[in-house]
């Protein structure tokens, strides 16, 4: 054999750069590392990287009676190998011989001495299959971390704030990216026959112009500015803070809800953002979509550059992205518990600094792609509670299925397949 493919090198990197915690996993997967594979390799390289991210409980579950250590005091580059071999006997369409004989040989380049232990565990796990799974029921923390693919902290935390049946169902939510939703540009007006013509069918959802899209040709639909690929959380904070007016988008990277927001008649948007190469980015994509009513500005959030007068702000807030760990599930693996508070204070300093900003009558949207409450109604109850002329606004009717009892807005990934958000609509009196 000539030595590994090109698809495992690549994944065996990217595997070991998110465990020391280094870019993020859609960063890591367009570096030129993977970006110049062919169309066939790339294919399997995300195959490879999103599957063993997001089964890795369960790979682990399955190597761990067939180690001769724990598996913390295996070698880590070791150890991703194996998981990368188990990932393709248990669940792609590799032979167990072919799965076997490529990992020896990623091994034999990449941690050499290891090369016999990897042989001797996978053709173990050949023989004898993985052990069967716990019982959701019987054993919840041990289903969560082995079926449910979550850190053990992770387990621990939801199982005590939701309880062993909801815990259970989202983290089953989780295990996939759940389907593709849209929106169409309002700017073209045959957006719905060129969808069709292409052989990509249009479902509506809750989210007004939300819809599921399945079809084979939704990257073409993209490029071509027919429509974006957006998920229903994300549409729905965005519904809530567009208005007719001036709007600012004060964490607006990707640049989705910015567009989103600018479609609406009679509206202008200001997309502020730190990064200088994300502004570029947004800009890139905004003309492409056709939105002319918007306006990049580079600023830190925490010092925005304006002064009041903003019908609406839109304050999507960085966060542990715990929420979307379906798209993302490397953020399962990367985060840590001391993690959330330290996103919780940045969260409050950059509310305390925007908030000012909205117009009198005027709304600030705080919202967040993560359920946990230190990074939501613990935020916003604490503002509330410093900033007497701001109080809860009732959600449109649209938004109704997805507010609670507090009057805030939640999207509930065990229920139905969305993204988990957190939003808050605080008018200013």
């Amino acid at each position: 054999m000539s030595g590994p493919s090109p698809a495992r090198t690549v994944a065996l990197r990217v595997l070991g750069q998110i465990q020391r915690g280094g870019e993020s996993l859609a960063e890591r997967m367009s570096a030129p590392d993977a970006s110049r594979l062919d169309t066939r390799e790339r294919a399997f390289l995300h195959e490879l990287v999103l599957g063993t991210l997001r089964l890795r409980g369960v790979l682990d579950h399955a190597l761990g009676p067939l180690l001769d250590r724990p598996p913390d005091r295996v070698d880590p580059v070791s150890l991703d190998i194996l998981r990368l071999g188990a990932h393709q006997m248990l669940h792609l369409r590799v032979p167990d011989r072919a799965a076997v004989s490529e990992s020896v040989e990623l091994a034999k380049v990449e941690a050499p001495r290891a090369a016999g232990f990897v042989n001797a565990v996978l053709r173990k796990l050949a023989r004898t299959g993985p052990p069967p799974l716990p019982d959701p029921t019987a054993a919840p923390k041990a289903w969560l971390t082995s079926a449910g693919s979550l850190p053990e902290w992770l387990a621990d935390r939801w199982l005590s704030r939701l309880g062993a049946v909801n815990a259970v169902a989202r983290a089953r939510a989780f295990l996939s990216a759940g389907p593709t939703t849209v929106r169409l540009n309002p700017r073209i007006d045959d957006c719905a026959r060129r969808c069709e013509e292409a052989g990509v069918s249009l479902r509506s959802l809750s989210v007004p112009g939300c819809f599921v899209a399945e079809g084979a040709r939704l990257t073409d639909l993209a490029t071509q500015g027919v429509l974006y690929v957006q998920d229903q959380g994300s549409q729905l904070v965005a519904r809530l803070a567009a208005t007719p007016g001036l709007t600012l988008d004060a964490c607006a990277a990707p640049g989705g809800k910015a567009m989103l927001m600018a479609d609406l008649p009679k509206s202008r948007v200001i997309a502020a953002e730190a990064s200088r190469r994300r502004l570029r980015s947004m800009a890139t994509l905004c003309r492409r979509w056709g939105s002319t009513n918007v306006a990049f500005v580079r600023a830190d959030g925490t010092k925005p550059p304006f002064r009041e007068g903003f019908d609406a702000v839109l304050l999507d807030a960085p966060c542990s992205g715990l929420g979307t760990l379906g798209r993302h599930p490397d953020i399962r693996w990367r985060l840590r518990p001391e993690d959330l508070p330290r996103h919780a204070a940045r969260q409050s300093s950059l509310l305390e600094a925007l908030a000012p900003l909205v117009r009198r009558g005027g709304r600030i949207v705080y919202a967040t792609c993560s359920l946990e409450d230190e990074e939501t109604l613990a935020v916003v109850l604490e503002f509330l509670d410093r900033n007497g002329d701001f109080h809860r606004a009732g959600a449109p009717g649209w938004a109704e299925p997805f507010q609670g009892e507090d009057g805030f807005v939640r999207t509930q990934p065990e229920r139905e397949p969305i993204d988990g958000f957190f939003a808050a609509v605080l008018a200013r009196a």
